[in-house]
């Protein structure tokens, strides 16, 4: 089997911290119900920062902690639903701002909080067909430009933020599943066009299916890969609701589940390349290593990998 390898990580935030008390000043709410509901204590809000500006930002760091030559780049994947334009694509942006070759796919991944997993598929797939050694996937999203600040259901759990890998085929191995099933209802935005832009959730139903869609996730991936839970040393989810990620985790006593939705709340699909740059950056991350990534987003779409560090 020829897998992938992350070689490695970058993550851009934006300078402004948003408490739960911040924003208690602006909605009916308050930081003991946002914490026991989410387990989230502040996240991140673009000011003059752009959904562009952070996936450039923590591409250019990825690019530079890998120490390769940024010409053998041949794609680039920005997984985003906040792209600053319709078009061009941030991903084209990125091409540029990083000098990378001009012979470079270039492109954005719309999936929702499942983007940057299934970015890793389809960089995966691209890398067998091309020459070029590396491809630049990257999660960005300017969630704050999105939400209603008088919704106090969703405008507390969301935040900005960019997450950036280097990858490249590996003998590792690699294991992917992924999944859709059309959803317009329960979590949407509107696009270009209607009056009405803001992000809207039915917070029940969603609960109810990431629950659902994680185990599947883990629980398919182990199958295919022929693994089972004990060789798994970390799983690393979505990072949208503490009580998400808890509850799956009581199946699964012994196996480390990443968490860190405290500080950023959910960037949709910058939580995990987020995440992982953490992990890597804290020492947590060995070679050898066996990791499981669940992603799940609006659409419905959700997907589950399974990487060897």
């Amino acid at each position: 089997m020829q897998g992938i390898k992350i070689v490695a990580t970058g993550r851009a935030l934006p300078r402004k911290i948003v408490t739960n008390d911040d924003l208690s000043r602006l909605v009916d709410t308050n930081d003991e119900w946002i914490r026991t509901r989410t387990g989230i204590r502040q996240r991140y809000f673009c000011e003059e920062e752009t959904c562009q500006s952070l996936a450039i930002e923590a591409a250019f760091q990825a690019v530079e902690r890998a120490g390769i030559n940024k010409q053998e780049i041949g794609t680039v994947i920005v997984a985003t639903a906040t792209a600053d334009n319709v078009f061009p694509s941030v991903a084209c942006m990125v091409q540029n701002a990083l000098g990378l070759s001009k012979e470079v796919m270039a492109f954005d991944l719309s999936a929702a909080c499942s983007g940057f997993l299934y970015g890793l598929g389809v960089c995966h797939s691209v890398l067998l067909n091309q020459k070029k050694k590396y491809a630049l996937l990257i999660g960005s999203e300017q969630m704050s430009r999105i939400l209603d600040m008088e919704d106090r259901s969703t405008c507390v759990l969301f935040g900005d933020g960019a997450g950036a890998a280097v990858i490249t085929l590996d003998e590792n191995e690699f294991y992917q599943k992924a999944w859709s099933d059309g959803n317009s209802e329960a979590l949407s935005c509107k696009g270009a066009g209607y009056d009405n832009q803001h992000l809207s959730m039915e917070g029940s139903k969603v609960f109810k299916f990431a629950v659902k869609v994680i185990a599947q996730g883990i629980e398919e991936i182990l199958a295919e890969s022929g693994k089972t839970i004990g060789e798994i040393d970390y799983i690393v989810c979505h990072q949208a609701n503490e009580r998400i990620i808890d509850h799956v985790s009581r199946k699964y006593e012994g196996v480390k589940f990443y968490k860190n939705m405290d500080r950023y709340a959910n960037t949709s699909a910058a939580s995990i390349p987020i995440a992982l740059d953490e992990m890597y950056e804290k020492g947590m991350l060995k070679e050898g290593m066996q990791v499981i990534l669940v992603g799940f987003g609006a659409g419905f779409t959700w997907s589950s990998a399974l990487l060897t560090i």
